[in-house]
């Protein structure tokens, strides 16, 4: 299960607006995707409410019995929107079961500056540092009638960080949001500037979120216990057991870059210390995914409940 965290510890860098892009355009591949926020304000989840029920889906967090914040049963993709000022040991945690951080950074000096220092953190922790958890920039709210973009590309180069590109700065974005879209969910015409602008940030996510099923991956039909995991997925571990086998086979698309059935659950996980991420056997009551064609349903209620916390282990260490 692919995860990807958009960090930097700068508030109004964009982090959001990039958030919410990259889960919609997962969910319109037909991906299982969860955009989740790490803050406890949970702004993703209010924009998760705006979302039109006719649009791809985005699962927000689940919330158990204990008011905790959970991975929903079926996810296949997650999209972590991360606080401004978050470092220490709560960025450490976040990068401990992330595949890779997307740093947006806007074009001012200040924020170039406070983008280099959340990098030079990253940097010292062991998975970021070893390339097991990718780091790459992006620009954002770049007026294209300046040298910007390049002054970004040029920075980041210098500190040895990939620029996937730039996003400008446009109503577009603004629009969109308001209404619980992006700009994939628009007609193409309408944001063709934009997209042609999203053509690199995608190329380079397309094999980290879709790896392509490798000649001597196991088959589609082998039982989903004889599959190797991944090592991102092989992260996860922790002594638990796996969901429950479908009653009813449903047969497996051939998508691209897919090398388990989508009528397979994840292997379930408790959100213990060492484990990267959770997924649940079965969602919170009245909500309980329904599998239609191979595929478990995302259930659309976001309402977020009085008194909901944060998973455990995005909380601060005890001092």
């Amino acid at each position: 299960m692919p995860v990807i965290a958009v960090v930097n510890r700068k508030g109004g860098s964009g982090k959001s607006t990039l958030a919410a892009h990259m889960a919609a355009w997962c969910a319109l591949q037909g991906s299982a995707v969860m955009l989740g926020d790490v803050d406890r304000q949970q702004s993703a989840r209010t924009w998760l409410k705006r979302r039109d029920a006719s649009l791809p889906a985005i699962a927000p967090w689940a919330v158990d019995q204990k008011n905790m914040l959970r991975v929903p049963a079926g996810i296949t993709h997650v999209v972590l929107d991360t606080p401004g000022g978050m470092h220490g040991f709560e960025l450490a945690r976040v990068v401990m079961f992330t595949d890779a951080i997307i740093m947006p950074v806007c074009s001012s000096m200040f924020d170039r500056e406070s983008a280099a220092a959340c990098h030079a953190e990253l940097m010292a922790l062991p998975r970021v540092a070893s390339g097991r958890c990718k780091l790459v920039t992006i620009g954002m709210r770049i007026d294209s009638r300046t040298n910007a973009a390049q002054t970004l590309r040029e920075w980041s180069e210098g500190l040895g960080l990939p620029y996937l590109g730039a996003l400008r700065e446009t109503q577009l974005y603004v629009r969109s949001l308001e209404r619980g879209m992006t700009i994939f969910d628009l007609p193409a015409h309408t944001a063709a500037t934009d997209l042609q602008q999203w053509a690199p940030i995608l190329d380079w996510l397309k094999p980290l979120l879709y790896p392509l099923q490798a000649a001597n991956d196991a088959s589609l039909s082998e039982p989903m216990a004889a599959i190797k995991p991944s090592p991102a997925t092989s992260m996860l571990t922790s002594v638990v057991k796996p969901a429950a086998p479908a009653t009813t086979h449903h047969p497996a698309p051939n998508r691209l870059g897919s090398s388990l059935p989508n009528s397979l659950m994840p292997a379930q996980e408790s959100i213990v210390h060492g484990a990267r991420l959770t997924v649940l056997g079965s969602s919170r009551p009245g909500t309980t995914p329904v599998v239609s064609n191979g595929k478990p349903a995302l259930s659309r209620n976001v309402n977020s409940p009085d008194g909901m916390q944060i998973p455990q282990f995005l909380k601060r260490a005890p001092r």
